[in-house]
């Protein structure tokens, strides 16, 4: 099965009752991908062919669905660290040193999962280590991210 755009995402519009789902389960690194093969839960193959400028993947979007079928994608959960800074000078402080790491970042307000404002990066023992010596509050978790992280592109 050659898939060439996304349907939709269950997690704005549920699928009709007595679908049967079957999923792509993928680490978050993996959603950046345009072109690739995957397989489903059931063994179903699937290749995925997205036009240049489309939306990354994300958690729970269809690529396929018909009367009786569905195939969703599930995101691998991503370790991370998650930053709770006490205060704005702090959290620069920390982005100032973590950029200059050139480690990628997302941010999160109040009104958000975290019900916090905080800063999450992938997991990295150094980081762990260095928020530990300054005394930044942290916390490591398995998250689900709604934006992959990324390799950063850099030059001097």
């Amino acid at each position: 099965m050659l898939i060439t755009n996304i349907t939709g995402n269950v997690n704005e519009t549920p699928l009709p009752d007595g679908v049967h789902v079957e999923t792509i389960t993928v680490p978050s690194a993996q959603l950046v991908k345009r072109i690739q093969r995957m397989r489903t839960d059931h063994g179903t193959e699937v290749g995925l062919r997205l036009p240049t400028g489309s939306a990354d993947l994300r958690d729970g979007d269809i690529l396929a669905l018909d009367d009786h079928n569905a195939i969703v994608v599930r995101v691998e959960a991503t370790d991370v660290l998650v930053i709770r800074a006490r205060s704005i000078l702090e959290m620069a402080v920390v982005a100032h040193t973590l950029g200059n790491r050139h480690l990628q970042a997302q941010f999160f307000g109040a009104d958000s999962e975290y019900d916090a404002e905080v800063m999450v990066v992938q997991y990295d023992h150094t980081v762990e280590q260095y928020l530990q010596g300054v005394g930044v509050p942290f916390e490591r978790q398995d998250r689900i991210m709604p934006v992959p992280f990324r390799h950063s592109e850099h030059t001097h």
